[in-house]
C-alpha cells in the first residue's frame, strides 16, 4: 500500500512511518503548554524531523479525556501561523489534527497535506466534502462519545467488530464525498472511549483491522493504559512502555505510529520493521 499526495509518497511496504506529535495547546495531556508559542513550536518541529519524524502532526485542541472543545477561531489562531512557518522550513508532510472542516481547509491552504480527524468524519458534517475537495489523505479514527465524556464507562458488545463497523462507515462517508479509496487511513483510537482492557485487546488484535484494506495509524504514546501497567507512572516516565506498545503495534500491522519521543522510538521502529520483514 502507498499514499501518494502533494509530492510525497509513503510506501508502507517499505517501512513504518513516524508521526511526531506537536500540540500547540495549553492543556494536552502530555505536552500541553510546552509549545504554545510559534517560535517554540517551529523549533520543536525541526527537532522532531532531525530525530526521525516522517510526518508532523499539529493539534490546536486538546482531546484528552474530560477536555472541552475550543472555538474554531481559537483553534485557527493556535495552528495556522505554526503550519505556515513549519511548511516554509521543512519538507515533510504536515498533518492537521482537527475535527472541524474550516480548520482543515485553512490548514491545508497554509501548508498541511494530511487531515487527522479523531471523530472519523462524525463531529462536523462538512468535513468529508472539505477534505475531498482538497484531494489530501485523511486519517479517520474511532471514538465512542466525545472527549468530554468518552471515558465514562464505555461499553461494547463486540469491541473489535464495532470499531471496524464504525471505520467502515467512515470510509464509506469519505468515498461518497469524492475521496479516493487510496487516500484513507484508519485508526482504532486507543484511549478514545475505551477502558484499560479495551485498549489492550485492540492492540493485541490489531491485525484484524488489516481486513479493512487501509493503512493503519496508531497512537499509544505515553497514554494512561501504559501508566497503569507501570504502577502509576506519570506521562514523562512512560517511554519504555510506549516503546513496547509501538513494537507490538508494528508487528500486528500498524503502518503509522504517532509518538512524542521521536528520537527514541525511531530506533524501536527500525528494529521492529527489520524483525517484521526479516531483513534490513
Amino acid at each position: 500500500m502507498k499514499l501518494e499526495f502533494s509530492n510525497h509518497i509513503l510506501d508502507f511496504s517499505n517501512k513504518t512511518y513516524l508521526m511526531g506529535v506537536l500540540n500547540v495547546t495549553p492543556d494536552s495531556f502530555s505536552d500541553g503548554g510546552f509549545h504554545f508559542n510559534i517560535d517554540r513550536a517551529v523549533e520543536h518541529a525541526v527537532k522532531l524531523v532531525e530525530d526521525g519524524a516522517d510526518i508532523i502532526d499539529i493539534g490546536g485542541e486538546s482531546t484528552r479525556p474530560g477536555s472541552e472543545a475550543v472555538s474554531t477561531d481559537e483553534e485557527l489562531r493556535r495552528t495556522i501561523p505554526v503550519i505556515e512557518s513549519i511548511s516554509r522550513r521543512l519538507a515533510v508532510p504536515i498533518s492537521i489534527d482537527t475535527c472541524k472542516a474550516e480548520v482543515a481547509l485553512r490548514a491545508i491552504d497554509a501548508g498541511a497535506s494530511i487531515v487527522n480527524d479523531i471523530s472519523g468524519l462524525r463531529f462536523d458534517p462538512a468535513m468529508a466534502m472539505a477534505v475531498a475537495s482538497r484531494g489530501v489523505p485523511i486519517i479517520v479514527m474511532h471514538i465512542k462519545g466525545i472527549p468530554r465524556d468518552m471515558q465514562e464507562n464505555p461499553v461494547y458488545e463486540a469491541l473489535v467488530p464495532e470499531i471496524m463497523d464504525y471505520l467502515r462507515t467512515s470510509i464509506r462517508m469519505a468515498v461518497e464525498a469524492g475521496m479516493r479509496e487510496d487516500m484513507i487511513v484508519v485508526d482504532p483510537g486507543i484511549g478514545f472511549g475505551k477502558t484499560f482492557n479495551h485498549n489492550l485487546q485492540v492492540l493485541r488484535d490489531l491485525n484484524e483491522f488489516t481486513a479493512l484494506g487501509k493503512p493503519i495509524a496508531i497512537g499509544v504514546s505515553r497514554k494512561a493504559f501504559i501508566g497503569k501497567i507501570l504502577s502509576g507512572a506519570p506521562t514523562a516516565e512512560r517511554l519504555e512502555g510506549t516503546a513496547a506498545a509501538v513494537a507490538i503495534s508494528i508487528i500486528n500491522g500498524a503502518n503509522i505510529v504517532r509518538v512524542h519521543d521521536v528520537k527514541e522510538i525511531a530506533k524501536v521502529v527500525k528494529v521492529a520493521d527489520a524483525i517484521k520483514k526479516g531483513s534490513l
